[in-house]
Parts: C-alpha cells; sequence; structure tokens
C-alpha cells in the first residue's frame, strides 16, 4: 500500500497516496493562451493565463520524477460541430465563434494548430490526452475509465481556467468520489477577481468541492514521497 503523504492546504491539510494520485492538466491550448486564438477572440488579455505556464511545467517535472501519471485535456469540437451545441456555439458576443477561421487555424476544432497544447508544456510520449466537447473533463470523455485503469483516487488539478473548466471538472470529480487538490498557482483566470473568489469557493465550508494549495507546497511533498507502489484500481461512484 502507498504511504500517505500530507500537503499544507486550505481548508485543511491534503492527504495523498503517490501512487493512488495524478496530475490533470486542462486545456492549456494555443487557442486560450496565445495572441489571436478563441480566448482573445472573447476580448480576453491571455497574459493573465500565461503567468500559469512557468509553474506549471515545475510542477509537471516533479510529478514525472515522482511516477505521477500527467493527464493533459484539450477542449475542441469535431470539423463539423456536430458535438457543439447551440447553447455553446451561440453563446456569448464573441469577435469569433467556434469553428471560425482564426490566426492557428479554425477555433477550438481538433486537428487546428491552436486546439494543440502549448509548446513549453507538450505531453510526453505516453502521457495520455483527452479531447473534450464540453467545459468539464467528465463529460462525453474516457477519463473515468483511464484514472480507474490507474488506480487514481486523487486528482492534483491545473489548467485554465480558474472559474469554467476547471471548476467544472473538480466537480464532476468531487460527484465521482475523487479527491481534489487545486493548484493555485498553476490555474489561471482571465479576470483577477474571478481567480480569487473560484479558489475560494472550492475550499469553502470545510473544502466543499476540494483543498486548495500552491505548486512549492505540492513539489516539496513529491519530492519527499517514497517510491511510488500502484494501488487495486480504485472504482468511482
Amino acid at each position: 500500500m502507498t504511504a500517505v503523504q500530507h500537503i499544507p492546504a486550505q481548508p485543511t491539510e491534503f492527504s495523498f497516496g503517490p501512487g493512488t494520485t495524478a496530475l490533470v492538466v486542462i486545456d492549456m491550448q494555443r487557442d486560450f493562451l496565445l495572441p489571436g486564438g478563441f480566448g482573445e477572440s472573447l476580448g480576453n488579455d491571455v497574459a493573465q493565463l500565461r503567468k500559469v505556464i512557468e509553474p506549471l511545467a515545475h510542477l509537471m517535472a516533479a510529478a514525472r520524477a515522482a511516477g505521477l501519471p500527467v493527464i493533459h485535456t484539450r477542449e475542441g469540437h469535431l470539423p463539423d460541430l456536430s458535438d457543439c451545441p447551440p447553447a455553446k456555439l451561440l453563446r456569448g458576443s464573441p469577435s469569433q465563434r467556434i469553428g471560425d477561421p482564426g490566426k492557428y487555424g479554425r477555433l477550438l476544432v481538433r486537428g487546428e494548430y491552436g486546439h494543440g497544447i502549448i509548446d513549453e508544456l507538450t505531453p510526453l510520449p505516453g502521457e495520455v490526452v483527452i479531447d473534450k466537447p464540453g467545459k468539464g473533463a467528465f463529460y462525453a470523455t474516457e477519463l473515468a475509465q483511464v484514472l480507474a485503469q490507474k488506480s487514481i483516487a486523487s486528482l492534483l488539478v491545473t489548467g485554465v481556467t480558474t472559474e469554467v473548466c476547471v471548476h467544472t471538472t473538480v466537480r464532476e470529480a468531487n460527484d465521482r468520489g475523487y479527491e481534489c487538490l487545486v493548484v493555485s498557482d498553476c490555474v489561471g483566470s482571465y479576470f483577477a477577481e474571478f481567480q480569487r473568489v473560484g479558489l475560494e469557493m472550492i475550499a469553502a465550508q470545510g473544502g466543499i468541492f476540494g483543498w486548495v494549495t500552491d505548486s512549492p507546497a505540492v513539489i516539496d511533498a513529491l519530492a519527499a514521497a517514497p517510491p511510488i507502489t500502484r494501488a487495486p484500481a480504485h472504482t468511482p461512484v
């Protein structure tokens, strides 16, 4: 059985078994983080999200060194947009919509350059990449099966944006029985107030959706962890 490790966090210490924990990296895609992508078409300052890149790169390196699975997600749609309902396609007043031609190809369309993960955080060979049509990483994807196959019970959650895809994924994971630690400097929002409140909401009411801490605390705990021994498969609710 994997030894339990502890990380200082809010609202309380986060306890996890390294052998039953995965790092989830949500939607660190060119369309969200580069000028001229979908995020900027919504009127957002992509520089706010780019603050996440450096600390997340360090955390990914620490997770890989510790033997944790690193699982990446990409939000995007089939070229015919058949998996993009009008409620999503027509939402808001962006200068460009999903599927429109953009600087990096059609916006949020699978296979386009903009749909890909930024170069600084490129997945390594063998790392799982989940393509998702929605905001949550569990909806219409194979993520639950991947986590069960890897005996995962706890998630270190990172990526963008804090109040949308990160929040939705953490709520979905919580409902399925996973313990989630959101890494505060490795998640980002286009809006400073949303970042602050989004993190507070996760840890509120005794950790109603999960825990929150920063990447140095996680990296220290991973470095101190003994070699990983995989546990029997976790069965989500």
